[in-house]
């Protein structure tokens, strides 16, 4: 699948004050926006033999980042599988109509939760991590 910007998939304001609507979401709309950042961990935890790192972006001159992905060697794996990371930036950043910033991550997902004020897993309406872990072993690694 090629990439897709995840501001695409925005959450409407009624599936950003309840948590059971932004549940009910495809997987690929709620791993794209509101637990993009559970995908990333669960990705790169499903693939432990590799160095596989997290990392996310920000509007240029912004402090809260906008999307978080996993990273392996140039790829990148997100709500739209996997993707060469320069293409998933230049899709991203076409669609915000901005210049993004890189972000690496080198916390831990409670304290990335916790910086960037994003939910942790036990804050959604139902466990997240394994309808991320199904939506991981849906896409073939670039390794394989």
């Amino acid at each position: 699948m090629a990439a897709e910007a995840a501001g695409a998939f925005r959450r409407t304001a009624i599936e950003r004050s309840d948590q059971r609507v932004a549940w009910e979401r495809a997987d690929q709309a709620f791993f794209a926006a509101g637990a993009c950042h559970i995908l990333a961990w669960v990705c790169r935890d499903s693939h432990s033999a590799r160095s596989i790192e997290v990392a996310a972006v920000r509007l240029a001159g912004e402090l809260q980042v906008v999307h978080a992905y996993a990273v392996w060697e140039g790829w990148a794996f997100d709500h739209s599988g996997w993707n060469p990371e320069p293409q998933l930036l230049a899709v991203n950043a076409a669609f915000e109509g901005r210049p993004l910033e890189r972000v690496k991550i080198t916390v831990d997902l409670a304290e990335f939760c916790a910086e960037y004020y994003h939910r942790r897993p036990d804050q959604y309406w139902r466990d997240p991590l394994p309808r991320a872990r199904n939506y991981v072993s849906r896409y073939l690694p670039p390794w394989a």
